[in-house]
């Protein structure tokens, strides 16, 4: 009380808006609220054919508008003001990290050379083909004042998918395949996105020419793994410092966290440095459920699981909800002065270019992909395309944080077409979130059912780490001291022309065990102290 008590003109609660915004508390104990009541309904909702928490969150969303609109008799309210600092610093962060840390690490790196082919160089074509789509529709349809940064930032901003929808439907126990390269590419996706995105502000694109696209790739490149070197390093420094310090030994709190705290200064260390803040922290979490859990005690194995799973939980409907209000943001709306068939033409036109360019990596890439492989049980079959193309058909949060930052504050597009460009792409994230993302649960039950093959596993049959250890011993791999084989780098390289990712994974395993893991910690390497770790199953490797 002496703290309120020093407070002056206490007495109301106009008086004290100094201290206290009356809107801002009233636009928290509103989201606070839906967010009790998508929890709730989501519960309710749980086992219906079509219903999700993120399609229940943003109608909630929208509906929470229409009612504050109808209270303020049609005038813009700050409640429905979309924030990309909010998202990009407060929410996002927590979402990718937890994604990074509870994956199932076996199946995401089994199956990386896809993830990286989809959300890499799948995401760049869909990136040109928007592009080039958008410059010779558009003109058109009439808007004219788009220069190339717009195009080339439409590209990106329609690129980025939003694959929550599938995931919630996906089992990943009964389709590890599936859910690995939907959940990993969704996250590279994003992650390339904004890469292109930021790349694409950071070119002078006034004089175009033949070195442009190759200044354009080598931005990309070195954002790309400069991101991920630093989540990588600030993982690995969390496991040391946790390792060596043990400060179990007094305060579960302090390991915990420590842990929390780096993973977000690793994220906003990537954004002070211009680098991709998603890809950071996504590879912090990674590394810390790898080598960083294991160095804290039981309880706090326990604590960190849960908290993170919870917090992101929190972000990403909290992320939905905000997206459903500020879809009413009537003054966006006013601004764009479009005709009701201008703004269907141009929303139109972005759906059939999202449909158009993901296909067009989907499928192509995928049978590629299937070319290069002997074995009928390895290949891609239509029906995971189908699905693998369906669940980057949503558009979310990323794509319209994206479309405002490119266009709320444009000095070189109209007002007019720059709100038009926000307003079109809130529709298109509205349509294919609620339409696609209504009978995606149906869709995919029919289609996976329908080719059901209950004794044969959809993951890829690739040989297993103890098949590749016979393999080598037979081969003459030098580990095993006594076979006197004249060639066993002949056989280590056809191995890994067989079996690239297990055989890399093979002698990763064998690096980590002999030299990572005595220096940073993890399973079976943590020495033993009173109430410390016992050497837990890791229940993601």
């Amino acid at each position: 009380m002496g703290f309120l008590d020093a407070i002056p003109n206490k007495h109301s609660l106009q008086d004290s808006s100094s201290f206290l915004n009356t809107t801002t508390v009233i636009a928290l104990c509103l989201f606070f609220a839906l967010l009790c009541a998508c929890i709730v309904i989501g519960h309710l909702l749980e086992e219906h054919r079509w219903a999700n928490e993120s399609i229940t969150a943003l109608l909630l969303g929208l509906c929470a508008g229409v009612v504050v609109l109808l209270v303020s008799k049609g005038r813009s309210s700050k409640i429905l003001a979309f924030n990309e600092d909010l998202f990009f610093l407060y929410l996002l962060p927590p979402i990718i990290f937890n994604a990074g840390f509870q994956v199932k690490k076996k199946q995401f790196f089994k199956n990386f050379s896809i993830i990286l082919m989809f959300g890499v160089f799948g995401t760049i074509i869909s990136f040109c083909l928007i592009s080039a789509g958008a410059f010779l529709l558009f003109k058109k349809i009439g808007i004219t004042t788009l220069n190339i940064e717009d195009y080339l930032a439409v590209g990106a901003i329609l690129s980025a998918t939003d694959s929550v929808c599938t995931l919630q439907v996906l089992n990943q126990e009964e389709t590890p395949f599936l859910y690995s390269v939907v959940f990993g590419e969704g996250v590279v996706n994003d992650a390339t996105s904004i890469v292109l995105y930021n790349a694409v502000q950071s070119l002078d694109l006034s004089n175009i020419d033949a070195l442009m696209a190759l200044k354009l790739l080598g931005t990309f490149l070195y954002l790309f793994f400069t991101s991920t070197i630093l989540g990588v390093v600030a993982g690995l420094l969390s496991a040391y410092i946790i390792k060596t310090l043990y400060f179990g030994r007094h305060s579960t709190d302090r390991e915990v966290a420590l842990m929390m705290i780096m993973a977000y200064l690793s994220y906003m260390l990537a954004e002070l440095l211009s680098l991709s803040g998603i890809l950071t922290v996504f590879f912090c979490g990674i590394v810390m459920s790898h080598y960083t859990w294991h160095n804290v005690t039981e309880s706090s194995r326990i604590t960190t699981k849960h908290a993170f799973a919870t917090i992101s939980f929190i972000a990403e409907t909290f992320i939905f909800l905000y997206v459903g209000m500020d879809a009413l943001d009537i003054d966006k709306w006013r601004s764009s002065k479009a005709s009701a068939g201008t703004s269907v033409s141009v929303s139109s036109a972005f759906l059939a270019l999202v449909l158009i360019g993901r296909a067009a990596f989907v499928f192509s890439l995928s049978n590629i992909l299937n070319f290069f492989k002997s074995a009928e049980s390895t290949k891609v079959e239509f029906r995971q395309q189908f699905i693998i193309w369906w669940a980057g058909l949503m558009r979310g949060a990323v794509t319209i944080a994206l479309s405002y930052s490119e266009f709320s504050d444009s000095e070189t597009t109209s007002t007019q077409d720059s709100a038009l460009m926000i307003t079109s792409t809130i529709i298109v994230v509205l349509f294919s979130t609620v339409v696609f993302g209504s009978i995606t649960k149906p869709l995919i039950g029919a289609v996976l059912l329908r080719h059901a093959k209950p004794t044969v596993s959809d993951a890829t049959d690739i040989a297993s780490l103890e098949d590749l250890r016979l393999l080598f011993l037979e081969n003459g791999d030098p580990s095993d001291g006594g076979n006197n084989q004249p060639s066993p780098k002949a056989s280590n390289l056809r191995l890994l022309m067989r079996y690239p990712t297990s055989t890399a994974h093979y002698f990763w395993r064998k690096f980590d065990d002999k030299y990572m893991r005595p220096m940073f910690g993890g399973r079976g390497f943590v020495p033993y102290v009173p109430g410390s770790p016992t050497g837990a199953q890791d229940e993601t490797s």
